[in-house]
């Protein structure tokens, strides 16, 4: 997500600077980038728009009009990045998050960023994806929110703002809709193909879930869950024992070669089941 994230930054003519615990992975999103091929001098893009890797989290956001963070969907992990994220950044810097089911109020609260920090929920892919959540926690200032609105529009989005509530809209909708596939496919009521097919067919879905599920990542898929369940309270958003046991064999989906199907080396699905 934070690759997709920092390619359309810049394709919309933003300068990014990014920073990655994993400085190659940091380079290879660069290297994405500057081999765009996009209007302008021919070698950055629009407006000279680049993207550049810096060493250290400080080093990214010294000079920043506007951090996302985009790391794995933990509470913690999250928390943890921005706390040192809101205390260095200035005071007119915008802070956001990208996450699909966190609460942005517990997270401000966590890292002391209060009335500071919005959630922007970017989907997969984010180059080709038109929607971002707008997740706004109470006390938020109305101007952070139109900046974050502008932002998501500057990018070729279009924002839609929500009340801060566990899994937003997208997540709630879309968890409960893959969880239910799921079991079907648990309980032996139908293959994935066919779930996939059923509503591919019969709601005019681009993507069956377990498809999409493969494509997200199952390992996420289920971060996601470990996250919002306990939040609602709602057996819902029990994570099937299907995913629990895929993502403990390592079949992540497709970024594996193995989730709900089988995938080749370079990503397309293959006739088999996984």
């Amino acid at each position: 997500m934070g690759r997709g994230i920092a390619l359309t930054a810049r394709t919309h003519g933003h300068d990014v600077v990014i920073y990655d615990a994993d400085p190659a992975l940091a380079q290879r999103v660069a290297d994405a980038g500057a081999a765009l091929d996009l209007p302008g001098d021919g070698t950055t893009g629009p407006a000279g728009a680049q993207i550049v890797v810096a060493a250290t989290v400080l080093a990214a956001i010294r000079h920043a009009d506007v951090v996302i963070e985009s790391i794995v969907e933990a509470e913690a992990a999250k928390a943890a990045v921005l706390g040192e994220i809101a205390a260095a950044a200035g005071q007119d810097t915008l802070l956001a998050t990208n996450t699909s089911t966190i609460s942005i109020a517990r997270l401000a609260a966590l890292a002391r960023c209060e009335g500071r920090l919005v959630g922007m929920h970017f989907f997969n892919p984010v180059q080709k994806m038109r929607l971002v959540e707008i997740a706004v926690a109470p006390g938020t200032p109305p101007a952070l929110v139109e900046r974050c609105q502008d932002l998501a529009t500057s990018l070729g989005k279009t924002p839609v703002v929500l009340t801060d509530s566990p899994g937003f809209i997208t997540s709630r909708l879309g968890l409960a809709l893959g969880n239910e596939a799921m079991r079907l496919v648990e309980q032996g009521v139908a293959e994935p193909a066919a779930v996939d097919a059923a509503m591919r067919l019969g709601y005019n879905h681009p993507m069956g879930p377990l498809e999409l599920a493969d494509l997200v990542g199952l390992d996420a898929r289920l971060n996601n869950l470990n996250s919002l369940y306990p939040a609602l309270g709602d057996d819902r958003y029990r994570p099937p024992q299907i995913l629990t046991d895929l993502v403990s064999a390592g079949h992540l989906g497709r970024k594996s070669g193995r989730g709900f199907y089988r995938y080749d080396e370079r990503g397309h699905k293959q006739d088999t089941p996984g």
